[in-house]
This record gives structure tokens, C-alpha cells and sequence, in this order.
């Protein structure tokens, strides 16, 4: 059996922002019964050169909405980074899952071989669908989601590897 892109992408991104958004619940909670204001979890970083957890967030929501964006050829919604608490980056990423639920299989399967143009600041990147999506898109994803996980965990909230994983 092969795996499709869409196999490969919208159920991934999915279940993946569903346990970051279990992780953020229960980074919550801590603060809480720690006594720590949330707005140290929202500045925390793993390194003083690296982004704060709201933009790890972030990024991990705009790289799966982009990503799958591209790869259907429809615009993905725009959100502005402006999201400073934990509701709000709930919020964030509830509304990139409602995104992807609207993304149809039929737009992504096939796309492999599809062009797919990045304007970067300092240049353009060219890709087709498939390396597009396994390594740029997917590894990208996953770098911002475990930050935000290890930026958690680094602040003593009580994660494991099964809260980034999620019931398997």
C-alpha cells in the first residue's frame, strides 16, 4: 500500500497540534499550581538567538497551513502573530485545524510532482510537491513544535514523550 500525500500531511499536522494544544493545557495548569505567572512561559526561550514559545507556535501553525496551502494551490488563511497568551495560542491552533479540515484529500493527492515557488525575503526557492512537503514543510513543522515542547518542559512543566506523541 502507498502512502499519499495527504496521509502524509493534513492527518500528521493534525494530530500533532492536538497534543501541542494537550502540552499548552497542561502548561497552563502549572503555571497555576506553581504560582508562575503565564507571561514566563510566554517570553521563555531555549536559547537567548532562538523565538519565544508564541512564535514556535505559531510558525508550527503557519508552516502546516502554508504547507498545505501550496500544495492544494488555495490560499491559506492569514493570522496575525499576535497571540501573547494561552488561549489565545489555543485559539491559533484550533483555527489552523479547522483549516486543514477543509482541505479536501482530492487537492493534495497527485500534487508530488506540482511546482511549488517560496518567495524569501533574499530569494525565490523552487520545489515539487513531494520534496516540498517531506523536506522542507514537514521537518520545519516538527523543528518549531519540539521547541515549543522543550521550551515547556525546560520551564519544569511536568511533559513526557508520550504528551508530544500523544496516544499511540
Amino acid at each position: 500500500m502507498t502512502l499519499s500525500m495527504y496521509q502524509a500531511s493534513v492527518p500528521v499536522f493534525t494530530r500533532m497540534l492536538a497534543n501541542l494544544a494537550s502540552c499548552l493545557t497542561k502548561a497552563e495548569a502549572d503555571a497555576t499550581t506553581r504560582g508562575i505567572a503565564t507571561d514566563v512561559f510566554m517570553a521563555a526561550r531555549l536559547a537567548p538567538d532562538m523565538l519565544p514559545l508564541p512564535r514556535q507556535v505559531q510558525i508550527a501553525c503557519d508552516s502546516a497551513k502554508r504547507g498545505i496551502a501550496n500544495l492544494a494551490g488555495i490560499e491559506a488563511p492569514v493570522f496575525p502573530d499576535t497571540e501573547t497568551t494561552f488561549p489565545e495560542l489555543q485559539d491559533r491552533i484550533a483555527k489552523t485545524q479547522a483549516f486543514l479540515a477543509t482541505v479536501d484529500a482530492a487537492k493534495i493527492d497527485g500534487t508530488e510532482d506540482r511546482d511549488i515557488t517560496l518567495k524569501m525575503p533574499s530569494r525565490e526557492v523552487h520545489f515539487k510537491g513531494q520534496p516540498f512537503l517531506m523536506f522542507f514543510t514537514l521537518p520545519n513543522f516538527f523543528f518549531h513544535l519540539t521547541s515549543a515542547y522543550a521550551i515547556l518542559r525546560h520551564n519544569g512543566v511536568a511533559l513526557g514523550k508520550m504528551d508530544y506523541l500523544g496516544s499511540v
